[in-house]
C-alpha cells in the first residue's frame, strides 16, 4: 500500500477503535494502532483496555504500538483542572497531552498521518478534538461518529468479545453509578 495513506491511529480504546480502524481500512488506510493513555486510572483499568487492544490488534491485523504508561506526567498536565466536568476545560488538555504524543510517534516511526478514535464517542466534542490536533502536522480530522461509527463500535465489541468500560478513563470523569 502507498506510503501515504499510512495512518497512526490514536486508539483511546478497543471499542472505540473497531469501528474506526474498519473504516479506515474501507477508505484504503493502512492503519498502525497507537494506545497512549497515561489519562486512564487505576492502573487495572489501563491494563484491562491494553489487553483488550491488543485482542484488536489481533482480530484486524493492524500492529500496535503501546505507549509508555506516566499517569503521573498526565497528572502534572491536567493540574488545577481536576473538579472539572467531563467536556470541560480538562478536556482539551487532556486530547493535547495524548494527539501532542502521537504526532511525535508518528513522526518518529515515519508515519505522515494520524487521526484518534476519540471522535466516535459521543461523550466527545470532535470540533474540540479538531481544533486540538490541528496544533499537529499531519493531524487528519476524521469524525468517526458520522456514518453511525459509535453505534458500529457496540456491534463490534460484541462481536469481537472486547471489554468495554463504563467510563472516559481519567479517575475525574468515574462516576460509580454510571
Amino acid at each position: 500500500m502507498a506510503e501515504e495513506k499510512h495512518i497512526l491511529l490514536h486508539s483511546c480504546c478497543a471499542v472505540c477503535a473497531s469501528s474506526c480502524v474498519e473504516r479506515l481500512q474501507q477508505e484504503g488506510w493502512q492503519v498502525t494502532l497507537f494506545f497512549s493513555n497515561s489519562n486512564i486510572a487505576p492502573f487495572e483499568e489501563y491494563s484491562r483496555r491494553l489487553g483488550a487492544m491488543r485482542k484488536l490488534s489481533g482480530i484486524t491485523g493492524c500492529p500496535l504500538i503501546e505507549d509508555e504508561y506516566d499517569h503521573e506526567a498526565w497528572l502534572r498536565a491536567v493540574a488545577g483542572l481536576e473538579k472539572e466536568p467531563e467536556r470541560g476545560a480538562r478536556c482539551p488538555v487532556c486530547f493535547r497531552y495524548s494527539l501532542r504524543r502521537t504526532a511525535e510517534r508518528a513522526e518518529t516511526i515515519g508515519i505522515r498521518h494520524f487521526t484518534t478514535s476519540l471522535t466516535v464517542s459521543p461523550l466527545k466534542n470532535s470540533k474540540v478534538i479538531f481544533s486540538v490536533g490541528a496544533q499537529f502536522p499531519g493531524f487528519e480530522a476524521m469524525d468517526f461518529k458520522k456514518r453511525n461509527g459509535y453505534l458500529r463500535s457496540g456491534i463490534l465489541a460484541r462481536e469481537y468479545g472486547l471489554y468495554r468500560q463504563n467510563y472516559c478513563g481519567c479517575e475525574f470523569s468515574f462516576r460509580p453509578e454510571c
